[in-house]
């Protein structure tokens, strides 16, 4: 009889489990590592979603390509502006019904099928001890000979890629000469971000290719004040990282849940400290007060989704074609 009793309640907890449905979430590598944003957001959205949330981890856009409409995705998350045409292109996303309002962005933001979820600027990070971090791209590519910079390949690296877009808006059809001034403080050039800020972190460069909230990390988690982002006059290209609603999705109520909690403060409050960016939907007075009192670049230099679209291939030549003389 105990082993009946014992073998009923087995078969009722794999029946009430299996009720619970999963929502899919396919995100960056970085996103669902332990020190990523992944795990907290797990746990506090599945604290009132009575549901599983997965993150199935990897490239987006090459796997979501592959894929098209028999994505296993529900919902997308960690795409960023500079490759959204494609992304759009691919047809598989429903509009995120969310209230583009409330977003507290560097710009004006209406679009229907990507919503960001935080955002930056690019900078390069400095060392303090080493030099005094240049005020201008002009002062960037006249640092002394002894300080190098290390960025990353913008065509395998996003970060990479806003880079050469930044210079291209600030010099058009210049950024093939200003590249070839740039060139010498080049140390190397890296696949990812993880690589290139090793690097800088190891003392093998002064400076490196990376986000204006970077400091921050280093300021909390290593009370360090040596590592300051580089403010230059031209302006800074903001990075916004985006969600997104997989139409195909045979949880659409739970897919809109998430969409939702996107721009609470439950979702909100976690990124500056794990994903050391700035939320998306919070005014400044409600950021870590490490994040506030960061330098913030004075303009926004940016080129909209479809402008980015037309100039990458030209930004990207001139930039190899420089560095490969």
């Amino acid at each position: 009889m105990l082993k009946l009793t014992f073998a009923a309640g087995l078969l009722s907890a794999g029946m009430a489990l299996a009720q619970i449905p999963t929502l899919t979430v396919y995100a960056p590598d970085y996103f669902t590592s332990e020190w990523g944003p992944g795990p907290s957001i797990e746990a506090k959205f599945e604290e009132t979603c009575d549901c599983n949330l997965v993150f199935s981890a990897g490239e987006l856009l090459p796997r979501l390509v592959l894929e098209g409409n028999n994505t296993s995705a529900d919902v997308v998350i960690g795409l960023n502006t500079d490759i959204t045409k494609k992304a759009r292109e691919l047809k598989i996303f429903a509009p995120h019904n969310q209230d583009n309002g409330l977003l507290t962005l560097p710009v004006d933001w209406d679009d229907e099928i990507f919503l960001p979820f935080d955002w930056s600027y690019a900078s390069f990070v400095f060392d303090t001890t080493k030099t005094k971090p240049p005020s201008s791209f002009e002062e960037l590519a006249n640092l002394p000979d002894d300080i190098k910079i290390v960025i990353q390949d913008p065509r395998s690296s996003i970060s990479g890629l806003a880079l050469v877009l930044w210079v291209k808006k600030i010099y058009g059809k210049d950024a093939g000469e200003y590249w070839q001034k740039l060139a010498p403080k080049i140390l190397t050039v890296t696949k990812g971000w993880s690589e290139a800020y090793g690097l800088f972190t190891d003392g093998e460069a002064g400076g490196v290719l990376s986000f204006t909230t970077s400091p921050a990390y280093h300021i909390v988690v290593e009370e360090d004040n040596t590592k300051q982002a580089a403010i230059f006059k031209e302006g800074h290209y903001p990075f916004f990282e985006l969600v997104a609603k997989v139409k195909s999705s045979k949880n659409d109520a739970l897919s809109s849940m998430f969409m939702k909690f996107i721009l609470s403060d439950g979702f909100q409050d976690l990124i500056p400290m794990t994903n050391w960016s700035y939320p998306s939907s919070q005014a400044m007075e409600k950021w870590p007060s490490v994040f506030s009192d960061l330098p913030m670049p004075s303009s926004t230099v940016y080129f909209s989704e479809n402008e980015a679209s037309e100039i990458t291939k030209q930004a990207i030549e001139e930039w190899r074609n420089a560095l490969s003389q």
